[in-house]
């Protein structure tokens, strides 16, 4: 990633600027260049702040001049420093608009969808962010191929896919969790079904899950269809018992050393039993 440069001045500026008075006078300054390298410094000492409100005065003076490009990418370096995410992802978003092909092109890009992940929220609230974060950081690694920051990239969707999938998993936990209550069910007026579907559904979506994450989607479904076959009417309980028990053997397969082998045996062995006992009683009548 290419690094922005003190010149000479600016590192010289570092100095001089010390007191409050200082900062306004630059603000009120006509002197340009010298306010722009004042910025500049600034911003290597890590004050954000008052480097972005330079930067912000400086913007549209200097759009069109030699430095207008490096300091629109240094306003959303300052607003990315600085923690202010939003602002920063929308000057990031400005300044690869503008120019596309510019020297800071791929840092802005990958700092545009930085700066969506860090506002990513806590899993139990509406995703919708995350997505496009996770659209931004694909975009990224489709325009930069070879970037030396592809590793770091794809370690950043997995963590938002990650996201993701706990979400689904929280959701399809709370299904499990409702049972048969009705109220709000809109599958087939189950919860257990509602459980199975966005487990699966989870499943399907995001194959590159951790194992963890897979782990526990899949115990949820061997359960749901377990509590599901239970209180199937007559006509559907063999059905879906027989569904258990190949679920089971599904689980099984992927997951030999699952922390919850034992339990979905017992699953298993209780469906079998069922599933026998029917059987004979049929033979028995014929």
């Amino acid at each position: 990633m290419k690094r922005v440069f003190p010149s000479c001045f600016a590192a010289l500026m570092c100095l001089l600027l010390t007191s409050c008075g200082e900062y306004a006078l630059l603000q009120k300054t006509a002197d340009y260049e010298y306010k722009y390298e004042a910025a500049k410094a600034y911003y290597m000492e890590g004050k954000y702040s008052k480097a972005s409100m330079l930067f912000y005065d400086l913007l549209a003076i200097m759009k069109g001049t030699a430095n207008g490009e490096e300091s629109l990418y240094l306003t959303a370096m300052s607003e990315y420093g600085n923690k202010n995410y939003d602002m920063a992802h929308n000057n990031f978003k400005k300044y690869f608009q503008t120019y596309p092909k510019g020297l800071y092109a791929e840092p802005a890009h990958f700092y545009s969808a930085l700066s969506l992940f860090n506002q990513t929220p806590d899993p139990r609230l509406d995703q919708t962010s995350t997505i496009e974060a996770m659209g931004e950081f694909q975009d990224f690694l489709e325009l930069y191929p070879y970037t030396p920051l592809r590793e770091q990239t794809q370690e950043m969707i997995f963590a938002l896919q990650d996201k993701l999938v706990e979400k689904e998993c929280m959701s399809a936990q709370l299904y499990y969790n409702l049972g048969s209550y009705i109220g709000n069910s809109t599958y087939g007026g189950s919860n257990y079904e509602a459980c199975v579907v966005t487990a699966q559904n989870a499943l399907r979506d995001y194959p590159y899950a951790a194992a963890e994450r897979r782990e526990m989607l899949s115990i949820l479904v061997l359960r749901a269809k377990y509590q599901l076959a239970t209180r199937s009417v007559e006509e559907r309980r063999m059905e879906r018992f027989r569904d258990t028990i190949d679920e089971y053997y599904a689980f099984a397969n992927d997951f030999p050393e699952s922390k919850y082998l034992k339990e979905a045996k017992g699953l298993f062995q209780q469906a079998e039993k069922i599933v026998k006992r029917k059987n004979i009683n049929i033979e028995i009548e014929d």
